[in-house]
This record gives C-alpha cells, sequence and structure tokens, in this order.
C-alpha cells in the first residue's frame, strides 16, 4: 500500500484507563488522506482524550494506532513534524510577542513559508507584536491556529477550534478547513458546534462514554433525525387523514392544530419514511404540505440521549 493509500489516522480496540476508569472502550476509526473528520459527543465522552493519545501525549492502555502510517510512539519528533496540533486547552502565559512565539514554534515544527504566517495573522484578524500573556481568550486562540496551520501539515488535529472565537472568524476558520482539504490535507476535528461540524465535516464520529455510537456522513446523520412534518386538508377529510397518519409506520405525536377555516391542520414527528408518508397522504387532496429539513443537531442529541445502537 503506498503513503497516499494508506489511511491517515487507524485505530482498532483503542483503549485508555485511568485506574479504575475506563476513558476509551476500545475505539476503532479509518480516517481517509484528504478528509475532514468530526468527532462530537458530550463532555467526558473520549474526544480529547482520543486526540491525546494520537499525538503521543499520552499512550493507551491498550488496542492499536497508526498516525499517518507510524506507530505514535516510535515515530517521535520527525512524525509530530507533520502534524498541526491546537489543544483544546490552550495555555498561553509567555512574555514573549506573538511573531517570536511563532518563530519558536516553527524552528519545532519544520520549515513555514515566506508570508504564511502574516498571512493567516491578517486573515484571523490577529496582533502579532502584543505579548502573549496579554491576549484575550479569542486572540489566544487564533495564536493557536496559526500555530498549527502555518507549517502545513499533512494532518491538522483540533480540540475545540473554535472556542472564543466570534462568528466572523468562525467563517474564516471554516475557509481555511475547505483550503486545507484543497491542498490534500487531513482534518481531525472535535467541537461542540454542530453547525460548524455539518459545514465542514465529510464524516462524523459520535462518541458517547468512550464508545463510537455511530459513524457516518454528515448526510446520513441528518437523514437519520427525526422531521417535524404539517399537514393540511379540507376539513371532510379531517376523519380520513387522521386515520391514515396514525397507522403509518414512523409517524408519531400526531396532533390535531388550529387552521385556516373549512380546514383541518395535523402536525407528527417522521423518521426516515419519508417516501411512504408521502404516498400515503398524497392519496387525500391537500391543502398544504410542509416537511422540515432536518438538523443535525437533532440526530445527535437522539444518539446522546442512547437512541442509537453503539457500533
Amino acid at each position: 500500500m503506498t503513503a497516499s493509500a494508506t489511511p491517515a489516522i487507524t485505530t482498532r480496540g483503542l483503549v485508555k484507563r485511568y485506574g479504575s476508569r475506563t476513558a476509551l472502550h476500545g475505539i476503532d476509526l479509518d480516517i481517509a488522506r484528504g478528509n475532514v473528520f468530526g468527532v462530537i459527543g458530550p463532555n467526558g465522552a473520549g474526544k480529547t482524550t482520543t486526540m491525546r493519545l494520537l499525538l503521543d501525549i499520552i499512550r493507551p492502555s491498550g488496542g492499536e494506532l497508526r498516525v499517518l502510517g507510524e506507530s505514535p510512539r516510535s515515530g517521535g519528533a520527525a512524525l509530530r513534524q507533520r502534524i498541526g496540533y491546537l489543544p483544546g486547552e490552550l495555555h498561553l502565559a509567555t512574555r514573549a510577542r506573538g511573531r517570536d512565539f511563532l518563530a519558536h514554534y516553527a524552528e519545532i515544527s519544520g520549515p513555514v513559508r515566506l508570508g504564511v504566517v502574516d498571512s493567516l495573522a491578517e486573515r484571523l484578524g490577529l496582533e502579532l507584536g502584543r505579548p502573549v500573556r496579554s491576549l484575550s481568550k479569542g486572540n489566544k486562540q487564533k495564536l493557536g491556529l496559526v500555530q498549527a496551520f502555518m507549517h502545513e501539515p499533512e494532518l491538522l488535529v483540533l480540540d475545540e477550534p473554535t472556542s472564543g472565537l466570534d462568528p466572523l472568524v468562525q467563517q474564516e476558520f471554516l475557509t481555511m478547513l475547505r483550503e486545507a482539504k484543497e491542498r490534500g490535507q487531513t482534518v481531525f476535528l472535535s467541537s461542540h458546534v454542530l453547525s460548524e461540524i455539518q459545514q465542514a465535516a465529510d464524516e462524523v464520529a459520535v462518541l458517547r462514554a468512550g464508545r463510537i455510537v455511530q459513524v457516518s456522513t454528515v448526510a446520513q446523520l441528518r437523514e437519520s433525525a427525526v422531521r417535524r412534518v404539517r399537514v393540511v386538508v379540507p376539513e371532510p377529510s379531517a376523519a380520513l387523514v387522521a386515520d391514515t397518519l396514525e397507522r403509518l409506520p414512523g409517524i408519531t405525536g400526531v396532533r390535531r392544530v388550529a387552521d385556516r377555516p373549512r380546514a383541518a391542520a395535523f402536525e407528527a414527528q417522521l423518521d426516515a419514511h419519508v417516501d411512504t408518508f408521502v404516498k400515503a397522504v398524497g392519496r387525500h387532496e391537500l391543502i398544504d404540505l410542509t416537511i422540515e429539513e432536518p438538523e443535525l443537531e437533532q440526530a445527535v442529541l437522539g444518539l446522546y440521549n442512547g437512541a442509537g445502537g453503539e457500533r
């Protein structure tokens, strides 16, 4: 298998224990090169632990992992130079100015093309001449992003990268992710901002209590969400339509709501049986039909709460 065909990240049965507490229960992942892969889950799900294992900041209690075709443990500094990392808790207290701070990291991470640091700082609205310790949380986060991106690494590992950033800078960050993907870089991203994952990621893993609940594309995850539907029919058809809705698979919470005169309106929740639903209600005379597009948040919350099967 060539280097380009080797997955950027592979884990098999990855386990991490802290004394008697197990933080990860046998994680299996395959992340293709050139993809943006999102990991989402509540606090304590295991997102940060997984990332620290990939960087050899901590070591696994069991299982196997490969990063860019190598073991993080044996890959050493040479492997880490191929990775850009932004930790979830960024503590920067140095008196050095931002530009000097980045110059120091450039000596560690490897060559940085001329002009890249200034370009990234300008895009993010970061002033490089100020002492790092005087920067706000948002500006420290920007500095961390520049540090991760500046040497154009093969793999970006970003733990809650938009924490503390204002909405305009968040949008610029998403543009940076798209550009990184176009260059062939791989991104492993964790976030609590579901809209961010929805816009950026090719694939998503949902973690809960140290286990993978589901891995799918964003589109597949959204398709698994419950939709809200609304059907408006002439009053004479109300009883028949109500009976149709009550009998349909995948329909729950059917209720009649107030609507225009001489019409009956029904609202309900619908799972993935969209085709069956449309064909069934289409046999009746319709005044209006609304099917809301499912949001990623609805699907994910269902998985957080145990509605999905564990993988």
